[in-house]
Order: structure tokens, then C-alpha cells, then sequence
């Protein structure tokens, strides 16, 4: 509740006229949240609660000033300062901006039921406090007198919550799942989290629906078999963090109170997705990471991700796919591979190696990610795209349908490595043929649409054959984006012989790159600001590519009977703000066709 909310009377000044209610007037309604401890300084007050602190310096007369506001906070907010403090005095203003701040930093709680350790952490205490009276929570479990179900059991009755424990032999052993039933709304309503420990490893889901708390345990628990430490014997706190953390996320939840991972302050938890706890015996440790790896079940939990509009949105999402405990893909790492002339990373795609190479690491890292979740999702042949957002993945559908299928005139256009040219193109053929070595031609040709055109470049080793193509929207473009491919073909080959899938750049990852992203100096020579100018060509040359294919990339979805692994994987990347599209034209049936 704001400061303006609480207030409710008006005061008078001394001259007569009506003054504008204030937090001063509302002072009687508040008192100092319990918990909160006061160091006075010696021109100010430090004031910390249990997860905020704000440090108030001004004159000597500050220490004065708490002091007085600390014996109405502490009485009933009718003391001195109400009483000396007229309306457009400096005294009152120095009140106002001190409770302020206070309020700000959530250091006051309303009167009464701010005793106890629900007014040390609720908003509204009385309320928590009546929520959780009315409450009760049945811890289930295969074993329901093992290690979890009774620490779950001590951890909720602490918490003054009615609790039942119940047999459920079809819970996988290692495992409890609390559902808690509160009055809300007028209404029951069922919260429920799960629990899970198995040789060494434990989590503890979000809290959602009973159904949603069983399916993110399934894949929490498949995620985390890789960690496991077999044969060694279980730490004695394991059992007793998880189930602790559990019933804390149950009775924040029950009671209306923030999720304990809210509290964490860890920058690396995206908003509006869920995090789960993930604990390790050696050392006995646990953090919440953001979870995004299973089937939603309740549909209102995650709301629709927005799509990826930038790179740095996309980049922030990898670590949620690829967290070595939790992820649900394998992390692409640069490793031994050669950062120069273009910069490779590897990742492991189902026991196989998949290499990536770019321009820069973040664009590789990114190629990476979305090849990895297309070999997961489909059959590897080409069948679906996944892109960072919509806008990127068309593109690559695009491109790949028209390299499949294209088969109609092409007209040739002259294209010479004189310095002249775009410096990007330059650069890369430069590389190609003089730093590398390698005896390669280009050819460009320009396919006309009659409102638009492509042009493709090809490159072709004069001993071994085709290098490279790119399909872009300008002949400088196609060869630029052609020969860094050839370049990190060249390179995968030599550093990386036993890659089985090889991911080469195109410019379907420039829309990624906003204009805003360039710094002054840099012109077309430099990287983002040639992919900033690339991305305002990709809009026209997705319409020649539309026409010249003569389809439109759908939305892709796994059919019912998929692997879960595969329904698990398409769900995280809908969390994450990623698309996967068909890429197959000839799959669309005729009337699915646009």
C-alpha cells in the first residue's frame, strides 16, 4: 500500500487553507516492521530489515528527527511530530520524505498483526496469519516416515500450519509432494510443490497445481540423474534443506506471500518464469535456478513469453536452456576451438559433436542453441526451424526453403574483390583466399521476384567443389555472409574433423541487432553495425523470399504421441521467448498452405 493510499484526512495549516493529505496523516495506521534494526550515524539513520536496507543521511538534526518519528511509529502515530509539524514546513516535508522512504523500502507494516515473523515479511500480516489458520497441508509420499516427509512435517508445523501425512505409493520414492488447501477468494484452492533427493542431488519445484508440481518433478528429477553420486552416503542437512525449502514455498504461497526465490536478489533469475531449488551434497549447497524444462500442465502459470526482439534477450535466455544442472540443452563452449579468423563453439547433441561458427562468439553461441533444439525436436533432416523470435526464424526458413527448391532463371551479376566493395564481403573473401588459402571463386546471381530480388553467392573450391551459398538481400551481403561460411567450413574442418552437424551463419540473425546497438564509431566494417544495416534489408528480401518459394513458414507444434522429452523442450523454448516454424514446404498440406 503507497503512502497516498493510506492517507485519509486532510490537515489544516496554521494560516487556514486546506492542505493536501500526506503520509503524516496516515502515520497512526503504520509501525516499524519487527525485525528492522536502527544504526543512527552521526548525520543520518541506517535502517535493514530482513531483505531491504536504506541508509538516510542529511544534517546533524537527522538523528533528532528519527528519534521523535521512532516514538510515534512505536505508540500509536499521534506523538510529537503530527502535533509540531505544520503543513508546508520544512519539519513536515523532512517527516514525509523520511516515511517515504521507509515505505519504499517495505520497513513499515500496517497496524495490527505486525508481530511474529509474519510481520517481519507480509504486507498484510493479519490477513497471512488468517490464511494459514485456515489452512492445512498433506505431505504424500511413498515413505511417509522418510527423512523428507518428517522434516517437511517439523518445517510446517514451526509455521503454525495444520498438516496430514498420507501414504501415496505411485510417488516415486525419494520423493514428497505437499498440497496445501487454503480459503481463497471464497473458494478452496489447491498449491502443491514437490520435493525430490536421489544420491546426492535434490530439488524443489515451483509451487503450482498438484498436476504441475508432478510433471516439473519428472523433469527435474530427469535432468538431475546425471548428477547423481552413486554409493556414497547421504549428507543429513540434504533431506532436511529440501524439505524445509519446500514447505517455505508452500506457506509463502498458502499465505499470499512472496516466493522465496523472489527474495534471493540473484540477477541471473528471469522474471516471469519459475525457479526451481536445486541442492548438491559435496559441498552441501543450493540455489534457485529458472526452470522452464517441463510440460505446463496450468496453462495461467507462465504467461506467453514476449518474442525475442534483440540479441542481448536472446542471449539472456540461453542460460536458462543450457544450465549445466537444470537445462535442457547442452552449453555451446568455445573449448580448444580457434576463436579467429571467425570464432567456432561446440556443443554435444545426443552423444554427437555440433559445431558453430560466426562472426562473433554471442551470434555462434546463439546458431548453436537453435541448431541443438531442432535436432532435438525433429529428425535432424531439415523438418523444423527454431529461431530467436519470429522474425528470425522466418528468415531461416525461408533461406533454407529456397536452397531446396529454387530451380527457376537466375541472372548472373559481376562481382570483384577490389577494396571497393562493402568491407564485410572484403574481409571474408580476404580471409578465404589469402589467410586461409584455400582456391576458391565466387559466382553471384540475382533472382528477380518483380517487386524484389535475391541475390546468392556461391563459393566453389577449384579441387573439391561447392564451399558455400548465401542467399541475401544484396550481392554484397550474399558474399560476405557466403564466405564467412566458407571460412568456418575451412576452419570445423581442420580443428574440428569429428563434428557430425556443422551450423554456418546467414542473415537471418541480423533483425536481432537493433540500430541502437552501434556505437558512434562504428561503421559497415565493424560487425553489429553491418548486421544493423542488414537488418533493415531483411523485412523486402523475406517477401522475395516468400514469393520465390511461393509458401510461408508455419507455426511448428510435436504431434500427441512425441517422446515428453520432446514436448518438455518445445514448452521451455515457448517459455523462453523462442519460435519453431515447419520448414518444409511440400509437408503443408494444400489446404494448410497459405
Amino acid at each position: 500500500m503507497t503512502v497516498d493510499q493510506a492517507a485519509q484526512t486532510a490537515t489544516t495549516s496554521p494560516e487556514g487553507a486546506q492542505a493536501e493529505p500526506d503520509a503524516l496523516d496516515s502515520l497512526g495506521r503504520w509501525t516499524l516492521r519487527p525485525g528492522v534494526s536502527v544504526t543512527v550515524l552521526h548525520n543520518g539513520v541506517h535502517l535493514r530489515g530482513w531483505i531491504t536496507s536504506v541508509t538516510l543521511e542529511g544534517g546533524a538534526g537527522l538523528p533528532v528527527l528519527w528519534a521523535r518519528l521512532a516514538k510515534a511509529l512505536a505508540t500509536d502515530g499521534s506523538a510529537e511530530p503530527t502535533l509540531t509539524a505544520p503543513a508546508g514546513s520544512p519539519l513536515r516535508a523532512a517527516l514525509v520524505t523520511v516515511i517515504g522512504q521507509l515505505h519504499d523500502h517495505g520497513l513499515l507494516v500496517e497496524r495490527p498483526g505486525g508481530e511474529g515473523w509474519l510481520g517481519a515479511v507480509a504486507d498484510r500480516p493479519a490477513a497471512a496469519a488468517a490464511a494459514l489458520s485456515g489452512s492445512r497441508v498433506r505431505v504424500l509420499g511413498a515413505r511417509p516416515d522418510g527423512p523428507l516427509a518428517r522434516a517437511a512435517v517439523r518445517a510446517l508445523d514451526r509455521a503454525g500450519v495444520r498438516t496430514e501425512t498420507v501414504e501415496a505409493a505411485e510417488l516415486p520414492d525419494g520423493q514428497i509432494l505437499l498440497v496445501g488447501t487454503a480459503v481463497a477468494l471464497g473458494g478452496e484452492e489447491d498449491r502443491a510443490v514437490v520435493a525430490g533427493l536421489r544420491s546426492g542431488v535434490g530439488f524443489v519445484t515451483p509451487v503450482g497445481s498438484p498436476l504441475q508440481a508432478r510433471a516439473d518433478a519428472d523433469g527435474l528429477a530427469d535432468r538431475l540423474r546425471r548428477r547423481e553420486a552413486h554409493g556414497a552416503e547421504e549428507h543429513a542437512g540434504l533431506a532436511a534443506l529440501l524439505a524445509s525449502s519446500a514447505a517455505q514455498r508452500l506457506v509463502c504461497a498458502v499465505a499470499g506471500l512472496r516466493d522465496p526465490s523472489a527474495e534471493a536478489g540473484d540477477a541471473r533469475l528471469l522474471p516471469g518464469l519459475p525457479a526451481a531449488l536445486v541442492a548438491e551434497r559435496e559441498p552441501l549447497r543450493g540455489e534457485y535456478l529458472t526452470w522452464a524444462g517441463s510440460v505446463l500442465v496450468d496453462s495461467d502459470r507462465v504467461r506467453p513469453r514476449p518474442a525475442l526482439r534483440t540479441l542481448a534477450e536472446a542471449l539472456a535466455r540461453i542460460p536458462v536452456l543450457t544450465d549445466r544442472m537444470a537445462g535442457v540443452l547442452d552449453e555451446p563452449d568455445p573449448g580448444p576451438l580457434p576463436q579467429l579468423p571467425a570464432t567456432l563453439v561446440r556443443c554435444s547433441v545426443a552423444g554427437e559433436v555440433l559445431v558453430s561458427g560466426a562472426a562473433r562468439a554471442d551470434l555462434a553461441r546463439l546458431e548453436a542453441v537453435c541448431r541443438a533444439a531442432e535436432l532435438r525436436l525433429g529428425t535432424g533432416e531439415g523438418d523444423l526451424v527454431v529461431g530467436a523470435g519470429p522474425e528470425h526464424a522466418r528468415g531461416l526458413a525461408l533461406r533454407r526453403a529456397l536452397a531446396r527448391q529454387h530451380t527457376g532463371t537466375a541472372t548472373h551479376v559481376p562481382w570483384s574483390p577490389d577494396p571497393g566493395h562493402h568491407p564485410q564481403a572484403h574481409h571474408w573473401w580476404s580471409v578465404l583466399v589469402r589467410r586461409l588459402g584455400v582456391d576458391a571463386e565466387v559466382t553471384v546471381s540475382r533472382l528477380d521476384t518483380g517487386d524484389g530480388a535475391v541475390f546468392r553467392a556461391r563459393f566453389r573450391e577449384r579441387a573439391s567443389g561447392l564451399l558455400s551459398t548465401a542467399l541475401e538481400a544484396s550481392a554484397d551481403d550474399a558474399v560476405a555472409f557466403a564466405a564467412l561460411s566458407a571460412v568456418v567450413r575451412v576452419q570445423s574442418a581442420t580443428d574440428a574433423p569429428h563434428a557430425r552437424h556443422l551450423v554456418t551463419p546467414t542473415g537471418a540473425s541480423a533483425p536481432l541487432v537493433r540500430p541502437e546497438a552501434t556505437a558512434p564509431w562504428e561503421d559497415t566494417g565493424w560487425t553489429t553495425a553491418w548486421l544493423a544495416e542488414a537488418a533493415g534489408r531483411e523485412p523486402a528480401l523475406q517477401e522475395a523470399l516468400t514469393v520465390l518459394t511461393g509458401w510461408s513458414p508455419q507455426p511448428w507444434e510435436p504431434p500427441a504421441d512425441a517422446h515428453a522429452d520432446v514436448h518438455a523442450l518445445r514448452s521451455a523454448l515457448r517459455q523462453c521467448g523462442f519460435s519453431v516454424l515447419s520448414a518444409r514446404p511440400d509437408s503443408l498440406s494444400a489446404e494448410g498452405s497459405p
